[in-house]
């Protein structure tokens, strides 16, 4: 077993997980830990709590301390000039005139790095815009570009479920998702059932779709024909879950069949 702390970030629901360095952290308490990017300034969201040291997929980093008045001040100084930078940023996209949207700019909190997070239908040539910005604010730029599931993530917004978005809330990998998927879960092919607020296929449409895979195995595939015992039909309906289907027998009518 190995201890952990949950902490979230600025415009982020989804926990990420730190050792905490031998400090006893509690609900809301704001930190400084390093992260791959850098230091980072973040808040406590589950307290320390032991976890099975197998299900950590990826070495963990370290709460650097707890956060001080004067780490709050910088924190809050970086967020407004974040501002600044992404106006900035926004006025030499227009001078350079590159096809892309800035969605926001990031200062890590010790300022080594800028990131700045675009979405654009091509691939973009901004060697000049990084120059530009480079010699502005005196640190590593970083233009990443996103797609539009990462814009909900950042985003953040409810889902049909109603609950807040699966992939700002705690999905680390955005796995991929086939329409196959909704096909084999007897979903109607609607956009507007299977598709979330990026307009993509619904995350979760992924996480039973191995269970539907299990369950469909022994059961025929709709239209096909089948001998029941009160003759053969063809298969007109299936129920995965409860693995039975419906077999329309000529001259007899509709035959419930369970698995």
């Amino acid at each position: 077993m190995i201890e952990v702390v949950g902490i979230t970030f600025k415009n982020s629901n989804r926990i990420c997980y730190f050792l905490p360095n031998n400090f006893k952290l509690k609900k809301n308490i704001t930190v400084i830990v390093e992260t791959e990017k850098g230091l980072e300034f973040g808040k406590v969201e589950l307290e320390n709590f032991k976890i099975d040291e197998n299900k950590i997929k990826t070495a963990l980093s370290k709460v650097v301390r707890i956060a001080t008045k004067d780490d709050y001040i910088k924190f809050k100084q970086n967020e407004k000039e974040e501002k600044q930078a992404l106006n900035t940023c926004r006025k030499l996209i227009s001078k350079y005139g590159l096809n892309m949207f800035v969605l926001g700019a990031h200062y890590t909190f010790d300022r080594q790095q800028l990131i700045f997070k675009f979405m654009s239908d091509a691939r973009i040539d901004f060697r000049d815009l990084a120059k530009s910005l480079a010699s502005k604010y005196k640190t590593r730029i970083e233009l990443r570009q996103i797609g539009a599931r990462d814009k909900a993530k950042e985003v953040g917004g409810c889902g049909q479920c109603g609950q807040p978005l699966c992939c700002a809330r705690f999905l680390k990998d955005m796995d991929s998702v086939s329409i196959n998927m909704a096909k084999n879960q007897n979903i109607a092919l609607n956009p507007s059932k299977i598709n979330g607020v990026c307009d993509r296929l619904l995350c979760c449409l992924k996480y039973e779709n191995d269970n539907y895979k299990e369950c469909r195995k022994s059961l025929p595939k709709l239209g096909s024909k089948i001998m029941t015992g009160k003759g053969e039909g063809k298969v007109v309906s299936i129920d995965v879950l409860k693995r039975q289907y419906v077999v329309d027998v000529p001259n007899v009518g509709k035959v419930e069949v369970q698995k």
